[in-house]
């Protein structure tokens, strides 16, 4: 049951900018449509370069992203024993290498690793993730000072515990107030 084939010809007798009926004009706005429509020459195609997502983020988009952090609630978080670190990196908005990198950086942080090698956060991990982040992108602090702060504070996690309680508080309030 072989199919026949048919040959296929081209027309190349048609000088080039010609337009063709039922061509495609695909980015072109309307005034340029009709332009080239009508087979007169279009100077400029209004292209939008491509947005580079490679290497480091600007501050202004890390400072955008900062409140864009949805870690569950402590009753929720705490009803998985282990999270992957993609739901990890998903709750913070970043790459799953920055993740493993602030593994590596800090000693506070102690996944679980598979035979394979996948690592698997608790959720205390995942409280102390969040106040790595805190520290390194809303108050600004490098690696070794976040590291100093860490090892000389040792009430780090109570104090921080309580100002996210008190920034619950008082978003409380101000929708109440609004409410109002």
């Amino acid at each position: 049951m072989a199919k026949e084939l048919s040959q296929i010809n081209f027309d190349f007798s048609v000088p080039p900018g010609t337009p063709v009926p039922g061509e495609k004009t695909i980015g072109l706005e309307k005034e340029e449509e009709k332009e080239f429509l009508s087979g007169a020459p279009v100077d400029k195609l209004k292209k939008t370069p491509a947005k580079n997502t490679r290497g480091r983020k600007a501050l202004k988009d890390i400072e955008s992203e900062i409140d864009l952090v949805e870690v569950p609630e402590d009753a929720i978080l705490f009803q998985k024993q282990y999270y992957s670190i993609g739901e990890v990196a998903g709750m913070f908005k970043v790459n799953t290498s920055l993740i493993r990198f602030w593994e590596n950086e800090f000693d506070i942080l102690e996944p679980r690793k598979n035979r394979k090698g996948d690592r698997f956060f608790k959720p205390s991990d995942v409280k102390n993730l969040q106040m790595i982040h805190d520290l390194l992108r809303r108050r600004k602090f490098t690696i070794e000072g976040a590291k100093d702060f860490i090892k000389k504070n040792k009430q780090t996690r109570e104090k921080y515990q309580m100002v996210q309680s008190l920034q619950k508080v008082r978003a409380f309030l101000t929708e109440l107030k609004a409410n109002l």
